[in-house]
């Protein structure tokens, strides 16, 4: 007999970032297939923007609504600081209506992008704290973590992961970097990216001359212990992208310039002035299914963002990853590509070249080891959503089905 479950997904999802929006879909999916009965809301930080896409219905993140500006005024300053009391209450009070609580995948354990404790980690904080309090499990599903050093967002982050009921990463490093913050990591178990559970058009590289190259952009400065030379890394990396991509289109070969965010539309206008070329153009993707219907129609890929690569991947696309995080190196391992990365904060063009030109040479191999590793993927997701079943779901009829044996 299935009975109704009230569940809440919480993060920083419908704000302009494709992969976290492409996480959310992933668990949606799950829950209206494993789990139709439940009851589904976010807490979020694009309630209207979830509301209209996935249909569901979402409450604001944070009472301040000018939380992420910076705040230099005394009222601004006030108003944050009664933000933070006001979200106590606020969080308790949406997590006491639900029986569950999913964080779906995103970097929520990490600080590989600038970060201040008192932003999303101090919220994190509260769900788990109160989910904990309350006797609503918190779950945080296929997440990225990574060591942090700044003591007080280690500190939020390290209590957050220990009152969360079930955890699960994306990859061993992230296990590796929260045990090493403290927390106990025994039962933890690590399965691919909650994206590889997306449907992937297939794919449709051009036929005879050499086609199309996507290259993924990023408004990239630097992580959180970078902010000393954030302009410095940001110019080069713009700088070198720029001249990847003059000696791309010298070649003859059509640009296609893809983003993971809003804010990743000053550099494609950088980019776009750098280079005014008919071979370049930029789209304007609105989730992960539009990188991946462009990437799918692309002969090689080039990017920043953690979940572009994801979506060339997926899309058996052989891609070159700028990385700028352990994360990115440990995807692009697991998926049989780890020779090519190359850092984002030292983007050298005729390095980029060299690697570009090997990655194009090796497409049909690559392609075929992507299939591959996607299959593989796909199977290790299914075990992570029946444990999420096992662990969340037990009064449901799912409880009563075992899971699937490791392949």
């Amino acid at each position: 007999m299935r009975t109704t479950t009230r569940v809440g997904v919480f993060g920083l999802l419908g704000s302009g970032n494709l992969g976290n929006d492409g996480s959310l879909e992933a668990v949606l999916g799950y829950l209206r297939t494993a789990h139709p009965e439940a009851v589904v809301d976010a807490l979020c930080g694009g309630p209207e923007t979830v509301t209209a896409r996935f249909g569901i219905p979402a409450t604001r993140l944070h009472w301040y609504r000018g939380e992420y500006r910076t705040a230099s005024r005394a009222g601004a300053i006030a108003g944050k600081g009664l933000g933070k009391l006001v979200d106590v209450f606020r969080t308790a009070a949406w997590v006491r209506k639900h029986d569950v609580v999913i964080v779906p995948g995103m970097g929520v354990l990490e600080a590989t992008l600038p970060l201040r404790p008192w932003g999303f980690p101090y919220a994190l904080f509260l769900l788990c704290a109160s989910g904990r309090l309350l006797g609503t499990r918190v779950a945080l599903v296929s997440v990225g973590a990574a060591e942090i050093r700044n003591r007080p967002t280690r500190a939020l982050v390290r209590w957050s992961a220990r009152l969360a009921a079930y955890r699960s990463y994306r990859d061993a490093r992230s296990r590796d970097a929260m045990r090493a913050m403290g927390v106990d990591t025994a039962r933890d178990e690590v399965y691919p990216d909650l994206a590889f559970s997306l449907p992937t058009p297939p794919a449709s590289p051009p036929a005879g001359a050499p086609g199309p190259v996507c290259v993924g952009v990023m408004d990239f400065h630097g992580g959180n212990d970078d902010r000393a030379r954030a302009a410095e890394i940001h110019r080069r990396y713009l700088d070198g992208t720029i001249r990847f991509v003059r000696a791309l289109v010298e070649e003859g070969r059509p640009v296609r310039l893809l983003t993971g965010d809003t804010c990743d539309a000053a550099v494609v206008a950088a980019i776009l002035d750098a280079v005014p070329s008919p071979l370049v153009t930029a789209a304007e993707p609105a989730a992960l299914a539009d990188l991946m219907d462009e990437m799918a129609a692309a002969d090689t890929v080039v990017a920043v963002r953690y979940h572009n690569l994801i979506c060339a991947l997926k899309t058996g696309t052989p891609v070159l990853a700028l990385s700028y995080a352990a994360k990115s190196d440990a995807l692009m391992a697991q998926m049989g590509l780890g020779a090519y990365c190359h850092p984002a904060r030292e983007v050298d063009a005729d390095r980029l070249l060299e690697q570009f030109r090997s990655l194009e040479k090796r497409s049909a191999e690559l392609r075929q080891t992507l299939t591959e590793r996607n299959r593989a993927a796909a199977r290790r997701l299914e075990r992570q959503f029946d444990a999420l079943s096992a662990a969340l779901f037990p009064a449901t009829d799912h409880a009563l089905t075992p899971l699937r044996e490791t392949p």
